[in-house]
């Protein structure tokens, strides 16, 4: 079994580039919040345009899309999904929502996780919903040529519950005592998560999903305003390569997901 010990991380020398990734968030967040005390109404009206956009690029990473339409109509709920696809993208929208409006009050929990995984597909008559994966899974690629490859075997099922009730309580221990700067815990979290797979469908989606609700937890709102999920899916080739670089040695005692953290903060820092 992997040991997660995210205390660890205060001990690594990080580079330049990344420290002056952070030291710019910083900067660019305390901008945002003077021009939300000042001209609220700017903000405001991102947020409506932000969650079409977050819905959309995220399922679309996925391969699940509707027409432009039909996308804005079942954010507005002013139609029923019609397919699975549509399905799934009213889930999103219903659990982005839940974020929006409930961050404050959604601790990070693997019970919280599972209900947020529930909502992502309230809308499909399955028991996928609200469960741990019951198989093995692997993160692969298929090429033009048909040949299918295995990038990286993610943990077992049965090592999968305490694996993620293992991040989520480092993560809320090292940042809820400061040890560990957010921004940094952040992406290190989401990858130990996508590595995990804790989900037979939908890890991606829940990635992005938990990136919002611990940004939103830490003070960083700029994904109400600005969709990270369209910055992702706008440079999905660097995402994917940040990923895949930073996996590579995840099963290794010393292994540090500095390609998906420097990754993270640029497209953050972009938003």
């Amino acid at each position: 079994m992997r040991r997660f010990e995210y205390g660890q991380i205060q001990s690594l020398s990080w580079e330049m580039d990344i420290l002056s990734l952070i030291a710019g968030i910083y900067r660019a967040n305390g901008k945002e919040e003077v021009l939300l005390s000042q001209s609220p109404a700017i903000l405001d009206s991102l947020v409506e345009l932000a969650k079409v956009q977050s819905t959309e690029a995220s399922n679309a990473i996925e391969g699940i899309v509707t027409t432009s339409t039909r996308l804005r109509q079942l954010v507005a709920d002013k139609t029923i999904p019609r397919n699975r696809d549509e399905q799934e993208i009213m889930g999103y929208r219903d659990a982005l929502n839940v974020i929006h409006e409930s961050y404050d009050s959604i601790s990070l929990s693997w019970n919280h996780i599972l209900q947020l995984y529930k909502i992502l597909y309230n809308y499909q008559f399955n028991a996928r919903g609200g469960q741990l994966k019951s198989v093995q899974n692997y993160i692969s690629a298929t090429y033009p040529d048909g040949r299918t490859e295995v990038l990286f075997t993610p943990l077992a099922p049965y090592e999968t519950a305490e694996a993620l009730d293992q991040i989520c309580a480092e993560y809320n221990r090292v940042v809820g005592n400061g040890e560990v700067e957010p921004l940094l815990a952040i992406p290190i979290f989401i990858h130990d998560f996508l590595c995990i797979h804790p989900f037979n469908d939908g890890n991606g989606r829940m990635s992005r999903l938990l990136t919002a609700l611990l940004l939103y937890r830490s003070g960083f709102m700029v994904g109400k305003y600005v969709s990270l999920e369209a910055k992702i899916a706008a440079n999905k080739d660097m995402y994917y390569a940040a990923l895949r670089e930073s996996s590579d040695a995840w099963y290794g005692e010393s292994s540090c997901p500095t390609a998906f953290i420097r990754y993270w903060l640029q497209m953050l820092l972009a938003a």
